[in-house]
């Protein structure tokens, strides 16, 4: 089945997680004893700002935009201990450049920068069909543990905030840390359906239920505006992704396209656990174009969703702090397209060589 290859396009802070990593011309589902490998690479850089789903043109038009570039590489891996039960675990490393002026005093345009391991997920999911239920299609449910093995704390240099305009080391932007500190409950789902001609439709989402409320970094927000006193501390939100599509083999157990559309967000309220501190709720609904080509047991693939709708929706700042005559809305920095690259090895279980003894 595809990964879930799901992260956020700028600001709104939506990390990766991926799923069971086979991919659909792979054989759609691992056997008993199958394991699969994965590795993906994602890029993206956001730099078009949204205030709901309004564009704001002229934060590029004065050089008042903020940039991110994030790169990131995710190893996945699953093993199959029957033909329905799975375990799937994701260790993702990520690097991030941020420029923006607002940070930096205001007067001039700098530079911070993250990087390292990021938060990891272990988990197991099961197929709930077999047999001749599974001849036509199948779907998933899945669990996993989401554990803070990234750096919830990164820091890097600013310019002109410390004391008489000197720089000063803080803590990086939420949208660029590679953790958020939290211990995790994340719920997916996938699945697939065979349909006439060779065609095949797919889905996979998950939900991501972050009980624990902030992490203790601060965000030296408070500092910009006092109505900001709430958003001092980084939270730790909730994050949710769906995907769903078409996927048709051009060359038999070969080339592969699909055309699908996804949408990714953080809630602006968490299900579990309180709503203090800073984020940046919002969601990317894209259109998303992909291509694969397997040899043999490896299956090579490119993915590029295009936003088509970027929202950033109000927080519970921005809730709290307006009034009927004046209604506060956040901004937010997206991207235009989001690059994702995969390779995947399926390693097979071999069977036992049969000797004729005479």
């Amino acid at each position: 089945m595809h990964a879930v290859e799901l992260y956020a396009q700028g600001c709104v802070a939506i990390r990766q997680f991926s799923g069971v990593g086979n991919s659909l011309n792979q054989g759609e589902i691992l056997q008993k004893g199958d394991f699969n490998v994965a590795l993906n690479h994602r890029y993206f850089k956001s730099f078009r700002h949204f205030r709901g789903t309004h564009e704001e043109p002229d934060r590029i038009a004065n050089n008042t935009e903020v940039i991110n570039w994030s790169h990131s590489v995710d190893v996945n891996v699953s093993y199959a201990l029957n033909d329905r039960l799975y375990l799937a675990g994701s260790l993702p490393f990520v690097y991030n450049e941020r420029s923006s002026l607002y940070e930096h005093g205001r007067n001039s345009r700098h530079m911070s920068y993250s990087g390292g391991i990021a938060d990891a997920r272990l988990g197991a999911g099961y197929w709930l069909f077999e047999g001749e239920k599974a001849k036509n299609g199948n779907m998933a449910v899945g669990a996993s543990i989401k554990l803070p093995t990234g750096n919830y704390r990164a820091s890097s240099t600013f310019y002109n905030v410390g004391p008489e305009g000197r720089p000063e080391v803080r803590p990086v932007d939420q949208s660029i840390q590679p953790g958020d500190g939290g211990v995790g409950l994340i719920l997916d789902t996938q699945g697939l359906r065979f349909l006439k001609n060779g065609f095949i439709v797919y889905y996979d989402g998950f939900y991501l239920i972050n009980p624990r409320e902030t992490n203790g970094t601060r965000t030296f927000r408070e500092t910009l505006n006092p109505i900001l006193a709430n958003e001092a501390i980084m939270s730790v939100p909730d994050q949710y992704a769906f995907r769903a599509g078409v996927f048709k083999s051009v060359i038999a157990h070969s080339l592969g396209i699909s055309l699908g559309g996804r949408v990714e967000g953080v809630p602006v309220r968490d299900l579990i656990g309180g709503n203090d501190g800073f984020r940046r709720p919002g969601y990317v609904v894209s259109v998303e174009p992909g291509v694969s080509y397997m040899v043999k047991d490896l299956t090579l693939s490119l993915n590029v969703p295009v936003a088509l709708v970027r929202n950033r929706t109000r927080s519970v700042t921005d809730i709290a702090a307006s009034t009927p005559s004046n209604i506060r809305h956040g901004d937010a920095a997206f991207a235009d397209y989001l690059i994702n690259v995969g390779i995947a090895w399926r390693i097979s279980k071999k069977q036992p060589a049969l000797f004729d003894i005479r």
